[in-house]
């Protein structure tokens, strides 16, 4: 591994040095070897990634720590926040010489644990796990994992639980709550954090003549960019607190998370979310509070002469690039979906006409988009009880897309729409089987999810495919991990 430890360069008041605290009985969950020689792990790391992974074997070259970061959770102001089970042990080059972070996440407490043990469960574990796989292999920015680790210690939650680690890996554990500390209670240290975070993930906005409304902006787009990957997937992170999203518009902190079946846009998938504030529907509207709330921490950083309104005015002009950003690239995205031409100016109108055909007849979003892939458009209206309003569809869609391309769109489409996504009873499964120590269920969906887009007869299960039965509901997740 090539070390590149920049975080610690910082003052030492954004974070707390510390040592993992190992697992009891660790064994062996999942290795993500592919994922490791990206990171140039060496044979000897390779070899060792259970010690690795389970906390036993850090790294010389960095010294691991907790960063402290605060937050607004469910729209309310919750103060200081920060690592509390998961340590930075290591920032390393890819092997496109970009900077990734390890987070060992189960690591045990720190002083930033607010009453609890810093332990990860395998349950939470394993769901973080193959999501992380899952939204990377579907193309969507996101973190991964390196490996896992299960245990023979027990950790209480509801009920006693297996303790285990992960390693994540991402571009960036800088969050937006990061900002919101320093603002807070290190106001001094804003400028040259902020600074550095230019330097380190948009070095382009250098340049730039305001190269904090640069950066702002940066950081704006890519999340929008995110958030549209994450409705074209049919994806609920559930949990979109201020501390919870990053300033490089990659996914992050998997809790009660979702993959839509049935395409219910108002489905509440985080039993803590009383007021639907995270619904699938409402992830755009959350994400430009999260940034606006954001912004609102670059105030103080004002340029010398000029006025402290107009600078407020200019960041919330930043702001304005997140609307048309996530348009351009979900209806975009859509189209390829629908396999109509994205410039065709009724394309988008004919893609939303589907999508409430798929919520009014509650159709299941990912196997709606195969059959229209497969043209098997009688299966479609048979699943209808409105079949005039998909023939109305249908008259419309094959509309567009006569006299187009077809073999390009229909490439197209190939190329956005998932067989397989990670559905709740496949986690599940995996889940109780790991608990009793056979992670085989594990090892098929890690294969199953590295190529969603691809049909995989060998692998599959019945149950992969299967909608969601009419009169089973969707499950809501806690976010106890």
């Amino acid at each position: 591994m090539q070390f590149n430890a920049r975080y610690p360069s910082l003052s030492p008041k954004l974070y707390h040095h510390q040592q993992p605290s190992p697992l009891q009985g660790a064994k062996a969950g999942h290795f993500n070897e592919s994922l490791a020689n990206e990171l140039h792990w060496s044979e000897d790391d390779k070899k060792k990634w259970v010690e690795i992974c389970s906390g036993q074997k850090t790294f010389a070259e960095f010294e691991p720590l907790a960063m402290v970061y605060a937050g607004h959770q469910f729209g309310q102001w919750a103060g200081q926040l920060g690592d509390g089970r998961g340590l930075l042990i290591a920032q390393i080059l890819d092997k496109n010489n970009q900077t990734i972070d390890l987070h060992l996440k189960g690591a045990g407490s720190t002083p930033y644990s607010r009453m609890g043990d810093g332990r990860a469960v395998l349950r939470s574990v394993i769901r973080e796990y193959l999501a992380g796989h899952a939204l990377n292999s579907l193309g969507v920015p996101s973190s991964n994992s390196v490996g896992f680790t299960s245990s023979t210690q027990g950790v209480q939650r509801e009920k006693l639980e297996l303790g285990a680690m992960m390693l994540r890996t991402s571009d960036c554990h800088i969050r937006l709550g990061h900002f919101e500390w320093i603002n807070q209670y290190q106001a001094d240290l804003l400028p040259e954090f902020t600074q550095k975070c230019i330097e380190w993930h948009y070095p382009e906005c250098l340049d730039a003549d305001q190269p904090i409304l640069a950066f702002a902006t940066k950081v704006i787009q890519r999340t929008a960019i995110m958030i549209s990957h994450w409705q074209l997937v049919g994806f609920a992170h559930g949990v979109m607190n201020t501390d919870n999203l990053n300033i490089t518009g990659s996914t992050l902190d998997f809790g009660p998370y979702g993959f839509m079946e049935r395409f219910r846009p108002n489905w509440i998938n985080n039993h803590s979310d009383y007021k639907a504030r995270y619904t699938y529907q409402q992830q755009p509207s959350i994400g430009h509070w999260n940034l606006w709330t954001w912004l609102n921490n670059l105030v103080p950083l004002c340029p010398k002469g000029l006025d402290k309104e107009q600078w407020k005015d200019a960041l919330v002009q930043c702001l304005e690039h997140f609307e048309p950003t996530f348009l351009e690239h979900y209806k975009h995205g859509l189209s390829q979906k629908m396999g109509l031409p994205s410039f065709h100016k009724d394309s988008f109108d004919c893609a939303m006409a589907f999508l409430r055909i798929l919520q009014s007849e509650q159709l299941d979003y990912t196997q709606s988009f195969i059959r229209l892939q497969n043209k098997e458009y009688e299966i479609l209206k048979d699943d209808c009880l409105d079949r005039f309003q998909f023939e109305n569809f249908l008259a419309q869609y094959q509309a567009i897309r006569n006299g187009q391309d077809l073999t390009e769109l229909d490439a197209e489409m190939q190329k956005v729409n998932p067989h397989y996504i990670l559905r709740n009873h496949m986690a599940q499964k995996a889940i109780e089987l790991a608990e009793r120590n056979d992670f085989s269920e594990v090892d098929r969906l890690f294969e199953l999810l590295s190529q969603p887009f691809t049909k995989q007869i060998d692998l599959e299960k019945s149950g992969d495919l299967a909608p969601l039965p009419s009169d089973v509901p969707e499950v809501m997740v806690s976010c106890s991990s």
